[in-house]
């Protein structure tokens, strides 16, 4: 399945599952964003993490989306982008 497709299917359980981690702003970039997305491509999500946010969060938020979409999911924080086109990716990305 198209990962745009799997945001369209779960809208309700994908707000409340990402509500359970410290994390917020939640936001979509990348292929699905651009609208090329296809069959096997990733979900890229961006989160701003909270102060007590740990990497077993992150890591729990992005196992718990693949389970829920059913298709391969990539979380990330501002901090985890490459300073070459964090800034491109921060103006661009759309909440969810």
């Amino acid at each position: 399945m198209k990962p745009s497709i799997a945001l369209r299917t779960h809208p309700e359980d994908l707000h409340a599952l990402i509500r359970r981690f410290r994390v917020t702003n939640p936001r979509v970039f990348g292929s699905v964003l651009h609208g090329t997305d296809i069959e096997g491509s990733d979900l890229d999500l961006l989160v701003d993490p909270l102060p007590e946010t740990t990497l077993f969060d992150l890591g729990g938020l992005q196992v718990m989306l693949e389970e829920l979409l059913g298709v391969a999911v990539d979380v990330k924080t501002p901090g985890d982008l490459p300073a070459r086109f964090r800034d491109a990716v921060l103006r661009e990305a759309k909440p969810l």
